[in-house]
């Protein structure tokens, strides 16, 4: 033991007498008393200081002037942290003075020993009212084993508060091998999944965790396909187009998808669609149309908002299902929230309401975030009527929201895609590029395991997807032989992606497959 080093790794880093403290009392938590005891004996390491196993003993035996002796010497503690716990221990000493009967020697402590720790006269006086209200109920009448049981707590209390190296912290190896692993998981640029990582090796995913490859192309659209969304539960897919249609398909169980209900009520192109939180409801709307609200399982048109004056240019659902609020590109429109059965419940307008271009209501129902006059993102919270204002330099043509509600993403004419979070903590957004964008609405979308993904349409009929980490792309898929318009990622499958393009198709992306068949077109 003498020669053995004093530090472990490669790197030296490592204190080895840390090290075997930390093991020791990960032992003890995971109940190997024995393996435990026998490491401290082999190794000549304790998983208890000597000043706290001090401490235990006196608190245990009840010999509070030593406590609070060894507490007064106990180097690098806190002022504040050492009058913390010695107040702790004076209230336990006062209640077991007034428990045997002494109350000279409890009003002792109150007179003499709280004082010193300069608590204020409010906190002793509260301390002396609630122990004092105690006696007259319980004190007195508190027999050994409930002392013994106070006093066990009290050392739990001060192994809480007390610093290293007195006291390890709970758990502490666990704690610092899940540090390890999330900072693996953090710098694996391919991260896509729920299940465990394995403590053996190195964490690393490949390229098969995320969608890079086409596995079936739906071809039922006579013309662009301008949107797409799955619906919550991942079990469809809404796409609209500029043929005037939308059409809901169904997500398969061997992940194929095929075509459930053409909707056909529109009499013009139709460029934005909207899932309820319930999935039981969609709405379709375009820029030269009204707003439609559909049943899904029948696929009829269950009402029309608006007349055809009113151009809508995008929609949303609160948390609900029961309430919607849509934007109009007509400034005197504005925004406006109906019940399905389109009664007007609340309305944003006047003279000086941009056009609305896009807008969105946060899962939890607490903002709405909407895009004015190209440049411009409102976030009002609906709760407090709070609002945020925030001006971009470049013209934004697309919103998209995370599904925990804490961030958004626009994407600008300028080829950048700025993830910002909701609640305005970041003075600056973190910026993506790569893709191209200058003339055309271009939408991105969230994905993956805890939206840790961005995906992007661009106008070189690629489809970009970035590590929210990462301000460069990890993948660049082709296939698409037009502008791809629009992406949607499965929130429920994440190793599947939709996209949608000019040349009239919806592109399916499922994970790299060695030996693969180029998929056939499929018109369902």
């Amino acid at each position: 033991m003498e020669n053995s080093p004093t530090t472990l790794g490669s790197k030296g880093l490592i204190n080895k007498h840390e090290f075997l403290r930390v093991i020791i009392q990960c032992l003890y938590s995971l109940g190997y008393k024995k393996s435990a005891s026998c490491l401290e004996i082999e190794s000549g390491v304790r998983y208890k200081s000597i000043e706290f196993d001090l401490l235990e003993s006196q608190i245990l035996s009840g010999d509070w002037d030593d406590c609070i002796d060894t507490l007064n010497k106990i180097k690098d503690v806190k002022d504040d942290t050492r009058s913390s716990v010695l107040f702790l221990v004076f209230k336990q000493c006062f209640l077991e003075y007034l428990n045997r009967g002494d109350d000279s020697l409890a009003l002792s402590v109150l007179q003499k020993r709280v004082p010193t720790l300069h608590m204020s006269n409010e906190t002793v006086h509260k301390l002396a009212y609630n122990i004092l209200a105690l006696k007259e109920m319980e004190l007195g009448k508190l027999d050994e084993d409930v002392i013994s049981e106070l006093r066990k707590r009290l050392v739990m209390e001060l192994g809480k508060q007390l610093p290293p190296p007195i006291v390890l912290p709970e758990r502490r190896l666990e704690h610092l091998v899940e540090t390890s692993v999330t900072a693996q998981i953090d710098s694996c640029i391919y991260h896509n999944s729920q299940d465990a990582v394995l403590l053996y090796e190195d964490h690393c995913c490949g390229r098969d965790q995320i969608p890079t490859e086409t596995v079936q192309i739906l071809t039922e659209h006579s013309n662009e396909v301008w949107f797409i969304q799955f619906s919550n539960n991942g079990e469809y897919l809404a796409s609209s187009s500029s043929d005037c249609t939308a059409i809901i398909w169904k997500v398969m169980d061997n992940d194929k998808l095929t075509m459930k209900h053409v909707l056909r009520s529109h009499q013009n192109p139709v460029s934005f669609v909207a899932w309820s939180p319930d999935d039981t409801k969609l709405l379709t709307c375009g820029n030269l149309e009204v707003l439609k609200l559909w049943d899904v399982e029948t696929g009829t048109c269950k009402h029309t908002f608006g007349d055809h004056g009113f151009t809508v240019s995008s929609c949303a659902w609160f948390p609900d299902s029961k309430r919607i609020v849509c934007g109009s590109s007509d400034p005197e429109k504005g925004i406006c929230m109906w019940d399905c059965d389109g009664n007007e419940m609340k309305a944003w307008r006047g003279m000086r309401m941009p056009k609305v271009l896009d807008l969105a209501v946060t899962s939890d129902g607490e903002n709405l975030i909407s895009i004015f006059s190209d440049k411009e993102i409102r976030i009002l919270n609906l709760r407090t009527n709070a609002e945020q204002v925030i001006f971009e330099e470049h013209s934004i043509t697309s919103l998209s929201v995370s599904i925990d509600s804490k961030f958004f993403i626009v994407n600008l004419n300028s080829q950048e895609i700025h993830l910002r979070d909701v609640a305005g903590k970041w003075a600056k957004p973190l910026k993506y590029t790569g893709h191209k964008q200058n003339k055309y609405v271009i939408r991105s979308c969230f994905g993956g395991i805890n939206s840790m993904f961005i995906a992007s349409g661009s106008e070189n009929t690629q489809v970009y997807i970035w590590n929210r980490q990462s301000s460069t792309p990890i993948e660049v898929l082709s296939g698409h032989s037009m502008t791809v318009n629009s992406v949607s990622w499965n929130p429920k499958r994440p190793l599947m992606l939709a996209s949608a393009s000019d040349d009239h198709t919806i592109r399916i992306w499922g994970p790299s497959q060695s030996n693969k068949i180029q998929p056939a077109e499929t018109s369902t």
